[in-house]
C-alpha cells in the first residue's frame, strides 16, 4: 500500500510539474525595443576627386555597398553636401537635393551598390571643399513598412535637419 501511495504521489508530483512548469513561451529575456532599431547605414564625408560629365550635367561616382536592393526598394536614403563658398558658411550642411552657389546638387541611385551625387553647375564643380555624404535606413523596421521610423514619417525624415537626424540614429557627424 505504501509503494502504491509513493508511487501515486511521485505520478502527481511529476504530472503538475509537467503540466505548469513547461510552456512555449521559455524564458522570458529583457524587453525589446518593438522593432524600432535597426542597422542604419552612413557613409564618411565624401570630397569627389574627379566630376565627371560635361556642362550641365556633373556627377561623381561612391562605391556604396550597403545600397542593397532592399535598401534601396524599401527603406529610405538621404544624402547630403556641405560646399566652398556656401552662402552661410562652409560648415553648412544641406540635404539633398539642395539649390546652393548657384546650382542645383542632387543624387541618384543608378544600380545597386552605387551612389551618384550630381551638380547642374555650368563649370566643373570644384573637388576640394565640396563634401558629401548619405544615411541609408532599411525599410526592415516595421514602423517604417507603416510609413513612419521611430515616430516619424519618411517625409519627415527628408525634411529634418542633418545634425537632427545624426541625433536621432547616433550617427556621429
Amino acid at each position: 500500500m505504501k509503494l502504491k501511495l509513493n508511487t501515486f504521489l511521485l505520478f502527481t508530483l511529476f504530472s503538475t510539474l509537467v503540466f505548469t512548469g513547461c510552456n512555449n513561451e521559455g524564458l522570458q529575456g529583457p524587453a525589446g525595443t518593438d522593432g524600432l532599431d535597426a542597422t542604419v547605414y552612413y557613409s564618411q564625408w565624401i570630397t569627389p576627386s574627379a566630376w565627371l560629365g560635361t556642362s550641365g550635367d556633373w556627377y561623381f561616382d561612391v562605391n556604396a555597398p550597403d545600397l542593397t536592393a532592399d535598401v534601396v526598394e524599401n527603406g529610405v536614403i538621404l544624402g547630403y553636401v556641405s560646399l566652398a563658398g556656401d552662402l552661410y558658411d562652409s560648415s553648412t550642411v544641406r540635404p539633398l537635393p539642395a539649390y546652393a552657389v548657384g546650382t542645383n546638387w542632387s543624387f541618384l541611385i543608378p544600380e545597386y551598390g552605387k551612389i551618384e551625387f550630381t551638380s547642374d553647375m555650368i563649370s566643373k564643380p570644384f573637388t576640394t571643399g565640396n563634401n558629401f555624404r548619405f544615411i541609408a535606413i532599411p525599410g526592415n523596421i516595421e514602423t517604417l513598412k507603416s510609413g513612419s521610423i521611430k515616430n516619424k514619417s519618411v517625409q519627415e525624415l527628408r525634411s529634418m535637419s542633418y545634425k537632427d537626424v545624426c541625433k536621432l540614429y547616433n550617427i556621429p557627424e
